[in-house]
């Protein structure tokens, strides 16, 4: 059993704070938003006015934020998390999904401290949170990898470590950048079907066993019907939703222009997130494309 600080009870965290408290750990958590901290109360843990009141006394301390210059705030700036805590002396874990440059500014301020810190993103969207089946993507050094994991197996099922500081960023920036591209690629081939007079069932049957066959095509299939459990059929309710993909794209595309990297297709994806978003589909799944694509007209 752990004492765990978790800062940051949105979407995501607030049911993987529940889950770390089902498997018997103790939880202080802290969020700006009041409705957020009363749920956690209800969910059977502690709340705390500050991220540093939370992190008090935790052997764990775990933050999941919207993007870099929150977590950079909380650990560094106006948080201090990481002066806070360094006598205690705790394992520092950062969740979010950010760009690369942050999660290994963070992880450097931690060592220098002399604290360890893994950047560990998820990738499983809010059905994967609430069910205890997210993937982790880990950052980090082996020994603070082997010291989270038992934590981590709390809220997740994969828990992979996937190098040095930052590398759990990185692999959370590519895994999204091909998630989003296939959403986009399966879209377009049910609108094209419907145009051909197919029943997608009929299409979704055929392609999910043969070379289509895909995460985005099989499990979240934007083509409401096919895919009981997709967001497609509950109105495209996240899930993730596409203003968090945009996000992420955005990031990937930062990433491979510093790298040199042609990702056209990502370009192209992103194009198409983020005018579906300017349309309205903002806080909808980003499967949600698939709608917004069938609203527009061949040029």
């Amino acid at each position: 059993m752990a004492t765990i600080g978790f800062i940051g009870l949105g979407n995501m965290g607030a049911p993987m704070a529940a889950n770390l408290i089902k498997a018997g750990h103790i939880v202080t958590g802290y969020d700006l938003v009041p409705a957020a901290l009363e749920a956690l109360t209800k969910a059977g843990g502690k709340t705390a006015a500050s991220a540093a009141e939370a992190a008090k006394g935790a052997t764990i301390v775990i933050t999941m934020l919207p993007e870099g210059r929150h977590v950079r705030d909380v650990w560094l700036n106006q948080g201090g998390l990481i002066e806070a805590v360094t006598a205690a002396k705790p394992l520092l874990i950062d969740c979010s999904t950010i760009d690369v440059d942050s999660a290994r500014a963070v992880t450097a301020a931690a060592e220098a401290a002399g604290l360890a810190m893994l950047d560990a993103p998820v990738s499983g969207g809010t059905i994967g949170a609430h069910n205890a089946t997210l993937t982790f993507m880990a950052g980090g050094s082996a020994e603070a990898f082997a010291a989270a994991k038992p934590v981590l197996q709390a809220m997740g099922k994969n828990i992979v470590h996937c190098g040095g500081p930052g590398s759990g960023q990185a692999v959370k920036i590519c895994n999204n950048m091909m998630a989003a591209i296939n959403i986009v690629g399966v879209s377009e081939g049910f609108l094209l079907a419907r145009k051909l007079g197919l029943d997608p069932r009929i299409l979704y049957d055929v392609c999910s066993t043969a070379t289509a066959s895909s995460w985005a095509l099989n499990t979240y299939c934007p083509e409401p019907g096919p895919a009981p459990a997709a967001p497609s059929n509950r109105d495209y309710a996240p899930g993730f939703m596409t203003k968090l993909m945009v996000k992420d794209v955005r990031l990937s595309q930062a990433a491979a222009a510093a790298s040199g990297v042609p990702t056209p297709l990502a370009a192209a994806a992103l194009a198409l997130y983020e005018q579906a978003m300017d349309a309205g589909y903002a806080d909808k799944d980003f499967s949600a494309v698939f709608r917004w694509l069938e609203g527009q007209k061949r040029g």
